[in-house]
């Protein structure tokens, strides 16, 4: 599902923008630095279209939530939420060693697709992994989520640094 407001600027249950005003800024950089995140603030991708499960090179379960378009400035970004249960920073869990390039898979076989499918054009592509649910913009340190940023660029995507 497609969330947008008048503004179209995306919001989550219309409580917060998808990156607040001037851009989202990180004091990160470097693919992996900073992406593995303590919250605080298809080609045949869909294996079955009632759960929403999504099929990725780890084989963890993913599933997927929503889709945020956002006017960042001008420019249209496509925000791809993913409930991935099984990530976290926990012995055992599934950490972003083995979910980067789950995400890079979600960007070139299910988000281009569906940007294809229904005649959306990006800027960028933000592919998100958390490990519950939550409201976009809400704060929640218990929450783990990874994510990474794309360029769609002749079919394929471009990892974008942060």
């Amino acid at each position: 599902m497609i969330r947008a407001i008048r503004t179209r600027t995306a919001h989550a249950a219309g409580v917060a923008p998808a990156t607040p005003t001037g851009g989202a800024h990180q004091k990160w950089r470097g693919r992996g630095c900073g992406l593995f995140l303590s919250l605080t603030l298809g080609h045949g991708a869909i294996a079955s279209a009632d759960s929403n499960l999504v099929d990725v090179p780890s084989g963890q379960k993913i599933q997927f939530t929503e889709v945020l378009v956002d006017d960042a400035l001008g420019e249209t970004w496509i925000r791809f939420r993913f409930l991935a249960p099984q990530i976290g920073r926990n012995a055992g869990d599934i950490g972003y060693d083995v979910s980067a390039p789950d995400m890079d898979h979600l960007c070139e076989a299910f988000a281009l697709p569906y940007l294809a499918r229904h005649g959306l054009d990006a800027v960028r592509v933000v592919i998100s992994l958390s490990d519950e649910k939550i409201e976009f913009g809400v704060s929640d340190p218990a929450v783990t989520q990874f994510f990474e940023a794309y360029r769609p660029e002749d079919a394929r995507c471009i990892w974008e640094e942060f």
